[in-house]
């Protein structure tokens, strides 16, 4: 069972729902949907009969099979919240409590606050995570700071920029990426990291991969957090050197691996599919006892550009996970297609597609330009 907050303020999104519970466009403004996703019918009929108790609405989906449903609520959130005690006082403990959790996650969202390293991260506001590729062959910068001395100068003047964290890539993760050997990621990755912590101790670093050995050296050398793309899927232990050394984790969507991701990806509801597999990542993650989780939607990781669009228009509906949401659009190949513009001409789109995420709940920013990423938090953290 999976419980969601939906935003069905968008026009778009209301009709999707209101296509596939069937029910009519005539609610009022300002409605929530709470989605449970795979609920028994018979949970779901005492939930319903408590919700028409308190003259709400809800409704079952049209293609429901094997006595399992989804469901949904539609109210203001403050009688989603009363209709989740009654739930609770009927006898439904589990059922009410996970409710009252995911309309706790939604509304206390802005209220998380980590440390990493010796800093305090408060996430009533967005920060900027400057992207330092040591890689030859990545879609953006490839070859540019594959030289030590070069990369951890390009750090250090992310860092004067304004860059909060920098997240340092050893093997490209651009369609069609083959992988590198563990002893070329670490040549790649360590001396680096080295260099801007000689420099700068206090530098919040992030380490963007998907391997267990690499983390480990990487946390033992000074590292604070471990960026994997494959959400653990990759390699499932690595979550133990996550625990060991109390690092941050980065979860991110992807729908096959860098090599194969593009080929034909296809979602019959690209939100739901990606927020039910962060969240089966999640309860993995935190009955491991890891605290400090960040959940990315892994634009352009196995996405069509209208996916893309569609998880930047719907990041809101990411809150219920309760953690603090990451975003990289930077320069990435669906700006390109949208506007037939090259790598270098995306900056611009970049910025305006970071700020609408940023509206929408993105509290970390991936980006290759760290004045436009700094511009753009310091007017939206003024403005949302």
């Amino acid at each position: 069972m999976i419980i969601q907050i939906i935003n069905l303020s968008n026009r778009e999104v209301f009709k999707k729902y209101s296509s596939f519970y069937n029910f009519h466009d005539d609610h009022q403004f300002g409605l929530v949907g709470l989605e449970i996703r795979e609920i028994s019918f018979e949970l779901s009929k005492v939930i319903q009969d408590i919700i028409f108790e308190e003259k709400g609405f809800c409704y079952t989906s049209k293609n429901s099979q094997n006595k399992i449903t989804h469901f949904i609520v539609l109210d203001l959130i403050k009688n989603i919240k009363n209709i989740a005690r009654k739930i609770l006082n009927s006898g439904n403990e589990e059922l009410g409590f996970k409710i009252i959790n995911v309309i706790k996650n939604y509304e206390e969202y802005n209220s998380k606050i980590y440390k990493i390293g010796n800093r305090y991260f408060s996430f009533d506001r967005s920060y900027i995570m400057g992207i330092l590729n040591v890689t030859p062959d990545s879609f953006s910068d490839g070859g540019k700071y594959f030289k030590v001395e070069d990369a951890v100068n390009h750090a250090l003047d992310m860092l004067n920029e304004g860059a909060d964290i920098i997240d340092i890539g050893g093997e490209s993760t651009r369609p069609g990426a083959e992988k590198v050997s563990i002893d070329e990621e670490l040549r790649r990755i360590i001396p680096v990291l080295d260099g801007i912590l000689d420099k700068k101790p206090e530098t919040i670093i992030s380490i963007d991969t998907t391997k267990k050995i690499i983390a480990e050296h990487a946390l033992n050398h000074g590292a604070k957090i471990i960026n994997d793309i494959s959400s653990l899927t990759f390699e499932p232990e690595l979550i133990e050197v996550i625990k060991k050394y109390e690092a941050s984790l980065i979860l991110m969507h992807m729908k096959g691996t860098p090599k194969d991701m593009q080929n034909n990806p296809y979602y019959e509801n690209v939100v739901n599919e990606i927020y039910d597999f962060l969240f089966n990542k999640i309860q993995i993650v935190e009955n491991f006892g890891i605290k400090n989780i960040f959940v990315d939607p892994g634009i352009g990781f196995g996405k069509r550009v209208e996916d893309n669009f569609e998880l930047i228009k719907r990041l809101e509906d990411f809150k219920s996970l309760g953690y603090p949401i990451l975003v990289g659009v930077s320069r990435k190949s669906f700006i390109g297609k949208t506007f037939n513009l090259e790598i270098s001409e995306r900056d611009t789109a970049s910025a305006i597609i970071e700020s609408l995420a940023i509206k929408n709940g993105a509290r970390i920013i991936r980006t290759h330009n760290i004045k436009n990423g700094v511009q753009v938090t310091k007017l939206l953290n003024q403005l949302v």
